[in-house]
């Protein structure tokens, strides 16, 4: 082993530069200079190695024995690595000259080769523009080959169509001398596309020459008026050969070949003869025994008598079957011809024109209003119910065609244009028909009173009373409501049957006013009629007022009738609350309606609800009025029977002392027990008759004048001063 002190030279070499390549890790490099000056560190190699002999006895051990040669060691390695890096310096000095005249020689190389790229990319630019101008020179003479080979065919054309014109121009009438293209069954197509240029051209000519013979020029040709006239007749024959074809093909329904005359007919007129001949043929509207069916199936077995529930169920059936067979003639349609919309479009609008409103007609027998029809058969009711229905099943059979398809015809026009005379008068028809069920309704109501009355007995005619009707026949909420069903009925009409805002607003507020009129003038009627029959008990009471020297028995016998009257006249009082009641509900129930189904109509025009509204205070007010008189009355009647009351049984010692110096009599006397039962009575009335401030109002009102006939009642007595005291 060296020794620390031998020069460099003398240790070996330990240290290489490919130590430090890949990997590098300076445990495995330290351990690689020390494995060898230090064994006993080796890890399992050290295993074997004996341990080092104890210390002589009196000497110091050593603290680490190998230091020097480490030590060494260590700066023969820094020596090395020194140098090693020296080494590496002057590798990476010669490789940044390396690489800076690579550098150069490459840069130089780019410049070049950018230099040649511009000019490849010139050349390219060049290339580009001369192989577009190759292009369009070409195009050019593409263009001119094409326009000169179109030129030359329709030259060639031109050269046929005037030899086949020529053909048509010879003589008026004949042809027999036309080419055989005119006359073979398997050119067909061919010739009638030639037939019809000849005869645009034909035509076209004739009119140049019309013209200018008008305007007088001297130089004008013979025109080609013979070739117009014998190519139309020819068009016209050959028109009718391939409808005849098309009508043989139909029955045996050769679609294919149904196709091909469609096709080559669509070359006259655009193909709409050919159309209107197809659709016009079809048996819907040909076979008289479709038609008188359509009109059995919607009546049934009724006739003209049939109710609208049975008419619309005709209706649906009829209107289905109808959808059903336009259906099946779309498809064929569709197979055939070449404009199958258009053919539906004429197909739709036959349907409407000509089978809807042929059942129409005769479902639809608008009445005379100046002779209405009875009731009994409907009235003019079961005109309108007829009319909503129809019209509500034929907007439904147009959606259906509409879906099916019908080209551009405005089947929604045309629907509305089958109704426009209906609904032109509809608003006239409707007041009517309202005016004839009130009518109707007061005739029942009346007869029912006369038959209830005759059934009673003539009790009150024997007496001189009226044979007005009493108020719970004339007046009945259920009357007015079936007012009011009549009237929503009408509106629900007229909104199916308008659906412009302002239109339908127009119509629900006359309609709407009829209401008004009816209730108003129902109610005021009823409320007449029990007001007369207080007249009536005013009038029996007025009858029997006497005098005061008569005998005691024409003063019982007038007292017993004054009794009667009383009855008559509280009975009276009842009956008008009952009547007063029932307006009120009728009222409610009439502005109930107003809010939950007209309102909602009218709300969208300006002004309309404003306007209905003051049309109801209108009506109200005039009912209010009746009522008002009516109760005025009423307090009259209780005042008359409470004075009577006072007047007969109040005596005049009632109010003065026992001579025998008794203490006075706090019982009520005779007449205040009649009065307040009374009182009672005809208030337990009033209270459940009237509400809120109409109840408030009738009884300040009838004790202010309770109040005043009592005081003038005991003006007329004379008062003990205990009584006196006793009042105050």
């Amino acid at each position: 082993m060296p020794s620390p002190n031998d020069p460099p030279a003398a240790l070996p070499l330990t240290l290489d530069l490919e130590d430090f390549k890949g990997d590098f890790s300076f445990d495995a490099l330290f351990g690689s200079l020390v494995d060898e000056l230090l064994p006993e560190f080796h890890g399992e190699d050290a295993a074997g190695v004996p341990p080092p002999p104890p210390p002589l006895l009196g000497a110091a051990p050593p603290v680490f024995p190998a230091v020097d040669e480490l030590l060494g060691l260590f700066k023969h390695s820094c020596k090395e690595l020194v140098d090693l890096r020296r080494q590496i310096d002057k590798r990476l000095q010669n490789l940044k000259k390396e690489v800076a005249t690579q550098d150069a020689k490459h840069r130089k190389t780019l410049g070049e080769l950018e230099k040649g790229v511009d000019g490849l990319f010139d050349s390219f630019a060049r290339l580009d523009s001369r192989i577009s101008s190759v292009g369009q020179t070409a195009a050019k003479i593409g263009d001119h080959l094409q326009s000169a080979e179109s030129q030359r065919e329709t030259a060639s054309q031109t050269i046929d169509l005037i030899k086949y014109l020529m053909e048509f121009n010879s003589t008026p009438g004949d042809l027999m001398e036309l080419s055989p293209l005119f006359s073979d069954d398997s050119r067909v197509a061919e010739a009638a596309s030639i037939a019809q240029k000849l005869r645009s051209f034909a035509e076209e000519d004739v009119g140049r020459h019309g013209v200018t013979s008008a305007v007088g020029s001297a130089n004008a040709s013979r025109g080609l008026e013979v070739a117009v006239a014998n190519l139309q007749e020819y068009c016209n024959e050959l028109e009718n050969r391939l409808l005849s074809r098309f009508d043989t093909a139909s029955q045996r329904r050769e679609l294919s070949t149904m196709a091909e005359c469609a096709k080559i007919l669509s070359q006259f007129n655009r193909g709409t003869s050919a159309m209107q001949h197809y659709v016009a043929t079809r048996p819907m509207f040909i076979d008289v025994e479709i038609m008188n069916t359509d009109i059995q199936v919607v009546l049934g077995d009724d006739g003209p008598q049939a109710d609208s529930s049975s008419i619309a169920e005709g209706l649906s059936i009829l209107y289905k079957e109808i959808a059903d067979t336009v259906r099946k003639e779309a498809t064929t349609i569709m197979a055939v011809f070449p404009s199958p919309n258009e053919v539906m479009s004429i197909l739709v609008q036959r349907v409407l024109e000509q089978r809807v409103t042929a059942i129409l007609d005769k479902l639809l027998i608008r009445p005379s209003l100046a002779s209405l029809p009875p009731i009994e058969e409907g009235g003019l009711l079961h005109y309108l119910r007829v009319l909503s229905v129809a019209y509500d099943k034929t907007k439904e059979l147009a959606k259906e065609l509409q879906s099916i398809g019908c080209g551009d015809l405005d089947i929604e026009g045309l629907t509305e244009s089958i109704y426009v005379s209906h609904k032109d008068e509809y608003t006239e028809f409707e007041h009517a028909s309202l005016r004839q069920l009130y009518q109707s309704k007061m005739a029942e109501l009346r007869a029912e009173a006369k038959q209830q009355s005759e059934s009673t007995g003539s009790i009150g005619r024997a007496k001189g009373a009226s044979l007005n009707t009493s108020p719970q026949q004339l007046i009945s909420v259920t009357v007015v409501t079936e007012f009011v069903r009549w009237n929503e009925e009408a509106i629900s009409r007229c909104t199916l049957l308008f659906s412009q805002p302002t239109t339908v607003a127009a119509n629900v507020r006359s309609i709407f006013a009829c209401l008004l009129d009816q209730v108003s003038q129902y109610l005021t009627v009823g409320l007449d009629g029990a007001r007369e029959s207080l007249n009536e008990a005013a009038a029996m009471r007025d009858r029997y007022v006497i005098g005061t020297s008569v005998s005691r028995r024409v003063a019982a016998a007038a007292a017993s009738a004054a009794e009667a009257a009383a009855a008559a006249g509280e009975s009276s009082f009842r009956s008008f609350m009952i009547a007063v009641q029932r307006c009120a509900s009728s009222v409610a129930y009439l502005q109930q309606y107003f809010s939950n189904t007209i309102s909602r109509l009218l709300l969208p025009v300006d002004g309309a609800h404003p306007s209905a509204c003051e049309d109801m205070g209108s009506a109200v007010s005039v009912v209010e009025a009746a009522a008002h008189k009516g109760l005025l009355q009423c307090i009259d009647t209780v005042m008359c029977e409470v004075e009577r009351l006072l007047s007969s049984e109040q005596k005049a010692t009632d109010y003065r002392s026992p001579d025998d110096g008794a203490a006075p009599d706090h019982r009520p006397t005779n007449a205040c027990i009649r009065i307040v039962a009374y009182l009672s009575r005809v208030l337990e009335v009033a209270f459940s008759a009237l509400e809120g401030l109409n109840k408030q109002s009738f009884l300040t009102e009838l004790g202010n004048r309770l109040h005043k006939g009592l005081l003038n009642h005991w003006q007329k007595f004379t008062f003990s001063p205990r009584y006196s005291s006793i009042i105050i």
